[in-house]
């Protein structure tokens, strides 16, 4: 549609307006292409009339519609020029009170000059993380967008603060480093975001100053770098300065000021540490009186300068540094004060007694005579001779000043090179983010070079802010396929070619500066010269002295005086010899010689946009303007490198008063900072752009029926624009955006908004005519009502007479009677007929019941005989299946047993078996023998002949040998004799330790292998052990003492036990009975180890009788008796029989190997003793570990002889084993004769070896006889001691037995008479069942004394809800309960808070034990694991909430059975006598509730981040309601990152369905139900607290839809309360400040009773809040109205009163304190099963 044709009746426009700048009006009349007028109606209801040009009308800009009004963005507006702009920040920064707007690329910041409550800590973490345009405008958002793309884009940044004095850069720039040093912490000690922030006051304090636009104006610029690591945290900065105004030392305009920091250190003037400088007062010093103004309302410089002193300190700079600093600058302020007099004839001279010169050079520590000379007067150098020139008093007058501005601009320098050292921290700069704050375009009644300065630098930033806006446009455009056509926009080069190109002005004024004689006029002149032709240079038409140039804001005239003296900022070289001879080294440093070199300041090497201008002379270079150029030039090359952000500071009003809006002036700074030519840029292209969904949502009011109903929403958006808007060339479709010319968007608004109007006309059409048609119908029947009373009333008047009335009554009369008669008759019919039918029906039900009883009662017979039948089956049915069960379960448990006695059987066969072939392999070595020996007896009578001696002692050995080898012979045949015995009176015994055989042989070969390992220590260590052996005999003797005490407290308990017999025996009859078969049993135990002991004692002398006779007259003693057993109290059991048996084998390979060994026989006997030694220590250090043990063997082994007499019947098949072994038996003696003959053979074979061996070693053995002697006497003193500790162990071994068979005893006792006294206890009240089980008790006992049983009758299992372990297992218990557990698995398998449960019985039992070490050590890992469970999954949901659900079990089973009376009133009988009864677990239980707390606090933060994401897509953005759209159309901010593509939906089903998924977890793992409410009630403030904070960020949410839209997703999350029965968890109560906003964007806003309504209902919220809803309120359609700013200060007024929070925002964080409420269960842990699956066989049920 053509922009002609918006000109339309009720249409607005802007016109110009002198006090205003734009006024609105609106259109009266259509325009018609060709009139000459535009008839207007004014806001105060004049008509005027606007004339046009006919030809070519230049129509005044339309005005928005007012649901545009108000916007984030001003490029969402659909008419973007001059007035829309400025009615749309009018209306914010008035109306809504916002002082932050996006224009495009930039932020608009307009000063308030009022502190607002936006930027907190709060606020800040609101923003982090957001994208662009998701909230309202904020210089924080602006901070996070660059933060965010220099993370993701890995480039660096740049926001640039602009804007004029007092517009409020300084604090802009000062939040946006606050802003990143919030959101990028360090982590390190160093603090270095706080130093940043702390450079600041510094800054300000030296370089700002009070001037008539702003009370701290910065009077230079600076870009500060924020260096950032990899991690992207703040690892220091950077501050380069431009530009210090270092004529503001010397002059200040009037109500102006100085230098903040020297009126800090007058106010300081009588601290001590400022005595010395000698300070006066700010009025009393010339450089700091001169504006007039020595004090800033509500600025308090004392308290500033403890600021300033206290960020120096914090940023490194010692008091040294201080102290330096204030001193220089106090002579300063001296300097200023010096007074220079004209003596005449243009002389000046300085007093001497000047106080105020004594004092400087005293600080400064120059010299005074030199000072004054060389202030009054110049050296001039000529060719032939040095001339000395008095000067007048006006030039030593500015020869003092440019030295206090150059002392001023050298401390300046030296504080920020001090702030940068500061500020670097090691570490490599990754990226870096620059904020820039520089002053704005400046223009004044009298500009200077300052000023020509300024508008040069803005002329750059310009440029390169329209290039870079340029670039965006490109690139959006490309991005969305939309055809680039070229832009014209404007062009500041040929301004810039004009102060910077090669005969510029600044060129030029260098180039006047390097004549002697240069004056301003004749640099103006040449100005005039060479630049009279360019467009942009002009010559003022009143004025010589000054010249305009055309910036792109504005004309500027700038007047030339002072542009020479302040671009050469000479110093006259006698006074820098001066300051450089100064005996303050602080100073002196300041003025020596300045070398050529590189600055050590990173700079980020570029390429310039531009190429740089360089000067054509070097001495060109020290100028003030060429300095500005050059940095500036490095300026633009960094911000070339990196990616700008623009940040527009405006000054509403001169006035400084807060919310008040000069239009003239804000139009004015917005023409200079670049906001309007954005707008232009963009106005003409397509400045419009909506996403489909956008444009689908608003406009789907304009579709047609067939259009609604594609399911392509992209499609209709195009059928739609194609049918609405003829030209094509008005819109482009984009490919996730469609593209609309200036003005198209808001005759959409119109056609909706038409449609709506014609809509509501219909609506109001229908109600209206219902309405009367509804009227007129009531009319219509009151009408017909009326005329029927009044026609019957005439009627009867005219009909009624008295022959009628008498007429009527007769026939009244007439019909009363004759209907009584037929009345009569009819009855009398009827009761005739129903007497007959009752009495037949009657007849007929009364034979039907008798029948049904007779019935009845025949069935009643049949029943009791087919029930009684049915029973006595059953019962008869049952009885055989419980037969069967039990005689299954009977024959399954022989057969069992049976299966095992086999297994056992068959190893002592493979046992005999081995035993057999080993005795066979002793006599085939026996044979060898024997033939050995017959082979010496025949080679001894060849050696007697040869010699005599020899032959001798060789007939002799052959002789023992001979008489040794029968004897061997005799000896093994009785052996075997024996050894058959003894098999068949052990054969019964055999099955009964085959467990201990090989338990016991693994012990002996442990205890040898140990012995043999010590045998080289106790070598080197003979002298220790004696004096080892002394402690060892009192120790052991204190360990008797010890045991005797024991022994005591163990008859105390066995008293006591008795006691408790007596009283238990008044319950049981039975228990005398059974205590004397135990004794029988006992006895009987007793008689059989001792038959054994003899007979195994008798064995063993007879195997050491044949071993002695075998080897014993080749071996030694000390050998023999390492051969035969140690332990002879052992000698018992059949283990040892085996073990001499052994002894026997190890006899027949002595025999062998003797002569290969004879010679370390006596080191061996040495060697035996110490291992006997050794061996006797081990035992008796190891006797108390091995006791328990013992015990329970032989109480293993009573158990199991009781089990083989009951089995009796497996001895039959023993004796056919036995007849087997003696069969083979028979066979092995003839072998056994066999192998005899053959070690005859063999002997005399070793007969002859023998000889030559003993031969060689008779020389030896001599020698071994000495030695043997020296080492008798102390194996003597060794043997006594032996023989005193073998006493002492033998006696100790004897009463530890006695302790611990009356241990066990008296344990067994006890834990019998336990278990039947509970089980007597809760079976009192059943006395029949009681005796039952004693009958059937009884019949078992008789049936045991028939079948010869020994063992006592079995005890029923009754569990006591105990867990018992090893201590060995714990680390696998808290392995596999704990750390390897996981959720899934047992939720499903087993009850999930099994874990706390199994833990609690471990617990109970270590109570029940007494064994504090155990109980402390299990609550320690318990705790520990569970917190390294925590810790590895932190954000494992599942896991966290299974083990809160079972750490609060485990506090609340602690507390059930703690004793304590407040916890034990649920508990059942059985559940009281469970409780804890030897320790207290209230510290445990602290602790257990410490971790319980830190868990559910992982628990909460672990569903916060899962729902976060969630909360304002869904609460918010999602329209839950259809049909009720807030959609509004987006401004650039928000396209840059739509939320409509790529990213995930979130909607209010979605938090419903996140919350039942916590729900139904925390459900499945049995967590508390007010714990679950605790969580629940948590998660609803987080999406209450988050909604809010969102909804006071984003003014585009607060309307009346959206208010809908949040009551409705709150009544949706109430229903899931409700759906859950979670009501009473007050939840929804933590959403009445969210509840109260939504309310407040749906009241009216208009009255007094409104107001009034909404103080007293909005109580959940606080003023600040209520006010930033009404400000922000933003109509969505026409229909609605914007609240008044007088409703808003009426409100206000009627909340002063109201005490509360002054916060804008909800703290997120806040937590609800978590309780941990007790609860009873009524598990019982004696009925608890320990499954399978959790690997945990270990533990036994107690």
């Amino acid at each position: 549609m053509a922009l002609l044709e918006l000109y339309t009746e009720y249409n607005r426009v802007w016109i110009p307006d002198a006090e205003h700048v734009w006024k609105s009006a609106e259109i009266m009349r259509d325009f018609l292409f060709g009139d000459n007028v535009l008839e207007l109606l004014l806001e105060d209801g004049t008509e005027h009339y606007y004339p046009v040009e006919p030809s070519k009308p230049q129509l005044p800009p339309l005005r928005n519609p007012d649901i545009l009004v108000g916007e984030n963005d001003l490029t969402a507006l659909s008419y973007l020029h001059e007035p829309a702009v400025l009615h749309n920040l009018k209306v914010r920064f008035v109306e809504s009170r916002i002082i932050y707007t996006y224009c495009g690329i930039i932020l608009v910041a307009v000063n308030p000059y009022k502190q607002l409550p936006i930027y907190g800590d709060a606020i800040i973490h609101a923003y982090s993380g957001q994208n662009m345009g998701d909230m309202d405008p904020h210089i924080f958002a602006v901070a996070e967008e660059a933060y965010k793309q220099m993370a993701r884009n890995h480039k660096n940044q740049s926001i640039i603060v602009s804007g004029e004095s007092g517009a409020g850069k300084t604090v802009s720039a000062r939040y946006a480093m606050r802003y990143f040093a919030v959101v990028s912490k360090s982590g390190s000690e160093t603090r270095v975001e706080d130093k940043v922030l702390a450079s600041n006051p510094v800054t300000e304090a030296i370089g700002n100053a009070k001037t008539i636009r702003n009370d701290n104006s910065s009077r230079f610029g600076k870009y500060t770098e924020i260096s950032f690591d990899r991690k992207y945290r703040i690892i220091g900065a950077n501050m380069r300065t431009y530009l210090l105004e270092k004529s503001r030392v010397i002059f200040q305009a009037d109500n102006e000021r100085n230098y903040h920091i020297f009126y800090q250190m007058c106010s300081c003037a009588q601290l001590p540490e400022f005595k010395d400088l000698r300070l006066l007062s700010a009025d009393e010093f010339q450089y700091t009186c001169m504006g007039g103004e020595i004090t800033i309302e509500g600025v308090d410089d004392k308290k500033d300068m403890e600021e300033t002193r206290r960020t120096f300190s914090l940023l490194g700079l010692k008091k040294d540094f201080q102290s330096d600093v204030f001193k220089v600058l106090a002579a300063i302020l001296h300097l200023g004060n010096v007074e220079i007099k004209s003596s005449g004839d243009d002389k000046s001279s300085v007093p001497p007694s000047d106080p105020h010169l004594e004092v400087f050079c005293e600080l400064l520590g120059v010299s005074a005579e030199g000072l004054v000379r060389w202030l009054c007067h110049r050296r001039i150098v000529l060719v032939a001779e040095t001339v000395v020139k008095s000067l007048p008093k006006h030039q030593a007058v500015n020869a003092r000043d440019a030295l206090a501005k150059q002392i001023y601009t050298h401390v300046f320098d030296c504080i920020v090179t001090r702030i940068n050292t500061a500020l670097q921290v090691p570490g490599k700069q990754h990226a870096f983010i620059g904020v820039l704050d520089i002053y704005g375009f400046e223009t004044f009644e009298i500009n200077s070079f300052e000023q020509f300065c300024i508008n040069y630098a803005n002329e750059k930033l310009q440029q390169q802010f329209n290039l870079h806006v340029f670039k965006l446009e490109q690139e959006e455009y490309m991005k969305e396929d939309i055809p680039w056509t070229l832009i014209d926009f404007y062009d500041n080069q040929p301004v810039i070619d004009l102060i910077e190109a090669k005969m510029g002005i600044l060129v030029l004024l260098d180039e006047e500066c390097l004549f002697p004689q240069g004056t301003d006029q004749s640099w103006l002149q040449k100005l005039y010269n060479y630049l009279d032709a360019n467009p942009m240079f002009e010559k003022p038409r009143l004025s010589n002295e000054a010249f305009v140039i055309q910036h792109f804001a504005d004309k500027v005239e700038y007047q030339c005086k002072g542009f020479l003296e302040k671009n050469r900022d000479a110093l006259y070289e006698e006074l820098i010899d001066i300051m450089r001879a100064s005996k303050f080294p602080f100073v002196a440093n300041f003025f020596q010689e300045e070398e050529q070199h590189n600055q050590s300041i990173k700079v980020v090497k570029v390429r310039p946009a531009r190429p740089v201008v360089k000067p054509a002379n070097k001495q060109l270079r020290s100028s003030v303007g060429d300095k500005f150029r050059s940095s500036l030039s490095l300026l633009m090359e960094t911000l070339n490198a990196t990616t700008p952000h623009y940040v527009r500071c405006i000054k509403p009003n001169d006035e400084k008063l807060p919310f008040e809006y000069d239009s003239r002036r804000v139009v004015q700074q917005l023409r200079a900072c670049g906001v309007l030519e954005t707008i232009r840029i963009s106005a003409q292209s397509y400045p419009s752009r909506w996403t489909y969904i956008e444009f689908y949502s608003r406009y789907s009011i304009l579709m047609t029926h067939q259009e609604a109903g594609l399911s392509d929403k992209k499609q209709t958006c195009k059928n739609v624009l194609q049918r609405l808007i003829q030209d094509s060339n008005q819109y482009k479709f984009g490919r996730t955006k469609i593209f609309f010319r200036a003005g198209q968007v808001a005759y959409l608004e119109k056609l909706r908004l038409d449609r709506l109007r014609g809509a509501c006309v219909t609506i109001q059409k229908h109600v209206r005519g219902w309405s009367q048609r509804r009227k007129y119908m009531r009319i219509r029947q009151a009408a017909i009502i009326i005329q029927q009373y009044i026609r019957g009333k005439r009627t009867i008047r005219k009909t009624v007479s008295a022959t009628a009335l008498k007429q009527g009554w007769a026939a009244l009369v007439i019909q009363r009677y004759w209907r009584g008669y037929r009345m009569r008759q009819i009855y009398q019919v009827v009761c005739i007929a129903t007497i007959t039918i009752q009495a037949f029906t009657r007849g007929w039900m009364a034979r039907k019941r008798y029948k049904k009883m007779m019935e009845e009662q025949k069935a009643l017979v049949l029943q009791k005989y087919a029930r009684a039948w049915l029973v006595r089956r059953r019962f008869q049915t049952m009885r055989r299946l419980v037969l069967n069960v039990q005689l299954s379960y009977r024959v399954q448990q022989l057969r069992k047993k049976i299966d095992e006695q086999n297994k056992e059987n068959r190893g002592l066969m493979e046992r005999l078996r081995s035993l057999a072939n080993t005795h066979s392999q002793t006599m085939d070595r026996l044979q060898v023998l024997e033939a050995q020996m017959e082979k010496l007896s025949k080679q001894k009578a060849t050696l007697e002949a040869r010699e005599k001696k020899v032959k001798e002692d060789a007939a002799l050995a052959i002789a023992q040998l001979q008489s040794e080898i029968g004897a061997l012979t005799v000896e093994n045949q009785n052996l075997e004799k024996k050894f058959e015995a003894s098999t068949k009176e052990a054969k019964e015994s055999f099955d009964q330790i085959k467990t201990n055989l090989l338990e016991e042989k693994e012990n002996e070969a442990r205890l040898r292998k140990i012995a043999e390992n010590n045998i080289e220590m106790q070598r080197q260590d003979h002298k220790k052990e004696v004096e080892t052996l002394k402690e060892e005999i009192k120790r052991l003797k204190e360990e008797r003492v010890n045991l005797q005490r024991n022994i005591e407290e163990g008859s105390q308990v066995n008293s006591d036990l008795q006691e408790q017999v007596i009283q238990l025996t008044k319950h049981v009859k039975t228990i005398p009975e059974l205590r004397r078969d135990l004794n029988n049993m006992q006895n009987q135990k007793d008689n059989m180890d001792r038959k054994m002991k003899e007979q195994s004692e008798q064995a063993r002398a007879k195997i050491n009788e044949i071993t002695r006779h075998l080897i014993g007259g080749v071996v030694e003693e000390e050998v023999l008796l390492g051969l035969a057993p140690h332990d002879s109290e052992k000698m018992y059991e059949v283990e040892d029989l085996l073990m001499a048996f052994d002894g026997m084998q190890k006899a027949t390979r002595i025999l062998e190997n003797h002569q290969r060994e004879q010679k370390e026989s006596y080191e061996t006997q040495v060697e035996g003793l110490k291992l006997k030694v050794d061996h006797l220590q081990n035992e008796n250090s190891k006797l108390q570990n091995l006791f328990q043990e013992k015990n329970n063997i032989n109480e293993n082994i009573r158990q199991e002889v009781s089990r083989l007499s009951i089995e009796n019947s497996i001895l039959p098949e023993l004796k056919l084993q036995v007849s087997e072994l003696q069969r083979q038996k028979q066979e092995l003696e003839v072998h056994i004769e066999e192998q005899t003959r053959e070690l005859t053979e063999k002997t005399e074979e070793i007969t002859n070896i023998l000889q030559k061996k003993i031969q060689e070693e008779s020389s030896q053995r001599r020698h071994f006889e000495e030695k043997a002697e020296v080492l008798e006497e102390a194996k003597r003193d060794l043997q006594g001691k032996v023989e005193e500790l073998q006493e002492e162990t033998d006696h100790l071994k004897r009463q530890h037995m006695m302790e611990s068979e009356a241990k066990s005893r008296l344990r067994q006792e006890a834990s019998r008479l336990t278990a039947e006294n509970m089980d007597f206890e809760e079976q009192l009240d059943q006395k029949d069942r009681l005796i039952k089980k004693l009958q059937n008790q009884i019949k078992s006992l008789e049936a045991s004394h028939k079948a010869k049983q020994t063992s006592a009758p079995a005890i029923p299992k009754d569990y006591l809800g105990m867990l018992e372990y090893k201590r060995e297992d714990e680390s696998r218990l808290i392995q596999n309960i704990i750390l390897d557990l996981k959720p899934k698995g047992v939720v499903v398998s087993i009850m999930p808070e099994l874990p706390a449960y199994i833990l609690f019985m471990c617990v109970r039992h270590a109570d029940y034990l007494n064994d504090d070490g155990k109980l402390k050590s299990f609550m320690n890992a318990t705790i520990s694991a569970v917190k390294k469970v925590i810790m590895t999954h932190h954000k494992d949901f599942e896991l966290l909430s299974f083990w809160l659900s079972n750490t609060y079990q485990l506090i609340n089973c602690l507390k059930q059975y703690s004793g304590e009376e407040e916890f034990m009133k649920q508990n059942t009988p059985r559940q009281k006598k469970n409780c804890l009864q030897n320790f207290d677990l209230s510290e445990h239980r602290q602790i257990l509730s410490d971790l319980a707390i830190h868990i559910y606090h992982q628990f909460i933060t672990v569903m916060e981040k899962t729902l976060a994401p969630a909360i304002v897509p869904g609460m918010l953005e999602h329209e839950s309601l259809q049909g009720i759209s807030s959609m509004k159309p987006t401004g650039f901010r928000k396209r840059s990152n739509s939320i409509y593509e790529d990213s995930e939906t979130y909607t209010i089903s979605f938090i419903i369905q996140k919350l039942s998924h916590f729900y139904s977890i925390m459900s499945q793992h049995g967590m508390e139900q007010g714990l679950i409410k605790q969580a629940i009630k948590q998660l609803f403030f987080l999406i209450g607290a988050t909604t809010l904070n969102n909804l006071m960020l984003r003014k585009d949410m607060c309307s009346c839809r959206k208010g809908m839209q949040i009551r409705c997703n709150i009544s949706y999350l109430e229903e899931w309360l409700k759906e859950k029965d979670l009501q009473s968890s007050n939840a929804i109560d933590t959403m009445r400040p969210l509840s109260q906003a939504a309310w407040l964007l749906q009241v009216n806003k208009s009255t007094d009773d409104d107001a009034k309504e909404i103080t007293e209902k909005c109580t959940e919220l606080n003023p600040v809040q209520i006010v930033k809803i009404l400000n922000s309120y933003t109509p969505i359609d026409d229909f609605e109205k914007r609240v008044p700013s007088s409703f808003v200060r009426k409100v206000q007024s009627l909340l002063q009163d109201r005490e509360g929070s002054t916060q804008l925002m909800l703290d997120t964080d806040y937590r609800f304190q978590v309780m941990f409420p007790f609860c009873s269960s009524s598990q019982a842990l004696e009925l608890l099963q320990v499954p399978s699956s959790l690997h945990l066989g270990f533990l036994t049920r107690i």
